[in-house]
């Protein structure tokens, strides 16, 4: 028998078991190599998976737009610049519409149609469709009664598959405002009815001078509608009382909310995200281009009622005056308006009077509702100032130093966008800047170079 071990030198060699711990040690190597092989196999894998990823994108994001791509630094390597140019790009947009005269209704009308359905609850909208709503709603009922002095604001919900009545018509803001704040009120639950909804609209309407405009604004997150009838024929009752219908879908686009649209002349549209939900909401805020009236053969109109129109201007009553009964809420109150017929007193104007039914409005509000009658015209962008001999350093409207180096934003002067953040009255050619080109066609409605 062969000896466990023998000395060579000063070492010791073990001869025992030499083949198995060979044989271990090279299954241990073997299996190390294979783990190492095995992890090298992994990772080409991985890369060519990534590779082959980044080859062919998902569906959704053949359409989805990189807005971080379409920002580039400065000249300095700072972002705020370009960050501003891109969301001034965007305000400036809607400024670019035609602002020619357009016969346009000044007294409106409109019934506020919420989806307060069970598909309102869906959070692809932060923080759920719903109180994104009514966030929304508020925001928008505030702009366009600032818009529309003259004008009226009804409010109904659609759920459970029927039409409830959430406001009643009215021209003051707080109470419609107050109408659509108590949230408990508004739960979403059960399916909605268009046609319902439509037909409620419809018949508190339906009362209406032929002078003013009647629109209905439905805001619809479902998908689905459940109806009692044909809605078709409740669509042919609204092309002949002339109620145009408007629609903001925050699902995606159905046929018949697109022919509603279509053939009462409304608008519609499909959300896409908060901000897009709150553009197509705004964009109904101006009055609407009046149709045109078919004229008989002897040339009189049609509607000979809707070439004058009887409006009263009240006097105001101070608070330090006497205490007396209102005939709107029945209150006693020192402050308000009386009636220029019948001497009632009401609280707020503009409204009618509920004894001599004289509509009452007040100077400021006729002539604020005549901006979108004659707007500002349009300020053009300056691209570059080699024709003008003595530029201005500064802005007509607010003194703000202008740039002196043009900006090099790309897609700027296709977007009616100033290099140079200049934009000239086409009649005072003064120049101003980005803030006063918006504040002026937005707010003031009335150059203040020109006056006009």
């Amino acid at each position: 028998m062969p000896p466990a071990g023998r000395r060579i030198g000063d070492d010791f060699i073990d001869d025992s078991d030499s083949d198995v711990s060979i044989t271990g040690l090279g299954d241990e190597t073997s299996r190390a190599k294979g783990k190492g092989k095995g992890k090298v196999i992994d990772r080409r894998k991985k890369d060519k998976g990534k590779a082959k990823a980044k080859e062919q994108p998902y569906a959704w994001e053949a359409s989805y737009t990189r807005s971080w791509d379409t920002v580039q630094e400065d000249e300095a390597g700072r972002l705020e610049g370009a960050v501003q140019d891109w969301i001034a790009r965007g305000r400036r947009r809607r400024l670019l519409a035609p602002a020619a005269a357009i016969r346009r209704t000044i007294i409106r009308h409109l019934v506020l149609v919420l989806d307060l359905s069970s598909a309102m609850t869906d959070r692809d909208m932060r923080p759920t469709r719903f109180d994104l709503m009514l966030q929304y709603a508020r925001e928008f009922v505030t702009e366009w009664f600032d818009q529309n002095p003259l004008g009226q604001i009804g409010v109904v919900g659609m759920r459970g598959g029927l039409g409830e009545r959430v406001g009643e018509m009215s021209g003051n803001p707080q109470d419609v405002l107050k109408a659509i704040s108590e949230r408990h009120k508004l739960e979403p639950t059960g399916e909605p009815s268009l046609q319902n909804a439509i037909e409620m609209a419809r018949s508190s309407m339906s009362h209406l001078p032929t002078h003013s405009s009647r629109e209905i604004l439905v805001i619809y997150g479902s998908l689905t509608t459940c109806d009692p009838g044909n809605i078709h024929d409740t669509l042919d009752d609204c092309i002949k009382d002339r109620i145009r219908i408007s629609i903001v879908a925050l699902a995606a686009e159905m046929k018949i909310c697109r022919d509603l649209c279509d053939k009462t002349g409304g608008q519609f549209g499909v959300a896409m995200n908060e901000g897009h939900f709150k553009d197509l909401l705004f964009e109904l805020i101006p009055p609407p281009a009046q149709r045109a009236v078919a004229r008989t053969s002897g040339g009189t109109g049609a509607n000979l009622a809707a070439d004058l129109m009887i409006m009263g201007f009240p006097m105001r009553l101070p608070d330090t005056s006497p205490p007396s009964l209102c005939v709107c809420h029945s209150q006693m109150k020192s402050e308000g308006f009386l009636c220029p017929r019948c001497l009632a007193k009401v609280c707020d104007v503009p409204t009618d009077c509920d004894i001599c039914g004289l509509m009452i409005v007040s100077s400021p509000h006729l002539a604020r509702s005549y901006h979108h009658l004659f707007p500002v015209k349009s300020y053009a962008a300056v691209m570059t100032l080699e024709d003008t001999p003595n530029p201005s350093r500064s802005c007509h409207g607010c003194a703000f130093a202008f740039r002196e180096s043009p900006s090099t934003a790309l897609g700027a002067a296709s977007e009616g966008m100033s290099p140079l953040g200049r934009y000239r009255c086409p009649e005072c050619r003064n120049d101003f800047c980005m803030d006063c080109d918006v504040f002026v066609h937005d707010v003031v409605h009335c150059c203040p170079g020109c006056g006009k």
